[in-house]
């Protein structure tokens, strides 16, 4: 029996960072912050300290203690950081390595030795969340997430309102369940839904379960296996209830280079503590 929620987080780190390396210009940044945008660096932008410092350490603060990370083949900045220049104290690290990238479904499952037979959250790893709605999904005792507030997350400045318009958007079932994952919503569906309009920001919790479900999917127009598949067909098929709790603080998102000054902004006097 669960206890105390889950201690265990897996990151998602092995994308290829498409969107990072388009090139914009007139932005304030650092020669080291352009040659990791060029290469398609996210977890490693450096800011004060890399950008996945900050992303462990608010894991740590909402007290998760042990931390996978999914990478991808080219890793070793990352793992020479966490392994020798900084090797993290509050969270225990393991790693588990996607060969190739093939969507969050498929990323995922290179954490099934990890997770064990425990719940674990599953996050991004270009996204900054709030320690508050992490400390929620750790507490949780089932299958879950975390639903941020649109209209927070448009007026707290962490993207464009016309960017955010394109985030999926979720319906539950009048109990608090997740009932459908909407990707890219039109204007009328949005406008048709009560609010508050609640946004997925890839921010769950687990069963192994899940597994499974990322095994049966087939892949998305894009050719990709995405955890919102999974989580559709852990609902449909496997008959498992998401909880959807909700966050009234924004995410904030590191997918492009128009990102990070803001997100200098943000991290620019918080302390790292692995």
């Amino acid at each position: 029996m669960i206890v105390d929620g889950a201690g265990k987080a897996v990151v998602l780190a092995a994308g290829r960072g498409t969107r990072m390396r388009c090139a914009v210009s007139g932005l304030n940044l650092t020669d080291a912050q352009r040659q990791a945008a060029a290469a398609g660096g996210k977890a490693m932008m450096p800011f004060d300290q890399p950008f996945l410092d900050y992303v462990l350490t608010a894991l740590a603060d909402a007290g998760f203690t042990q931390v996978c990370l999914v990478v991808g083949r080219q890793a070793t900045e990352m793992r020479r950081h966490y392994t020798q220049t900084r090797p993290p104290q509050r969270i225990k690290l393991c790693w588990a390595e996607e060969a190739e990238p093939l969507g969050t479904a498929h990323a995922l499952l290179g954490a099934r030795e990890f997770a064990g037979e425990d719940l674990f959250a599953v996050i991004n790893a270009d996204n900054y969340y709030p320690v508050d709605a992490l400390r929620q999904l750790r507490s949780l005792r089932q299958c879950g997430l975390i639903g941020f507030n649109r209209d927070v997350m448009i007026r707290m400045g962490s993207a464009s309102a016309e960017r955010i318009a394109d985030y999926a958007v979720l319906q539950h079932d009048g109990t608090g369940n997740l009932q459908a994952i909407i990707e890219k919503p039109t204007h009328a569906q949005v406008s048709a839904m009560s609010p508050p309009i609640l946004l997925s920001m890839n921010c769950w919790l687990f069963t192994p379960e899940i597994f499974d479900a990322c095994r049966r999917i087939a892949p998305s127009i894009r050719g990709e296996y995405e955890l919102p598949a999974a989580v559709m067909y852990g609902i449909r098929q496997q008959k498992i209830p998401f909880r959807m709790l909700v966050s009234q603080e924004p995410v904030w998102d590191l997918s492009r280079q128009t990102d990070i000054p803001g997100m200098a902004r943000l991290l620019a006097g918080r302390e790292v503590r692995l």
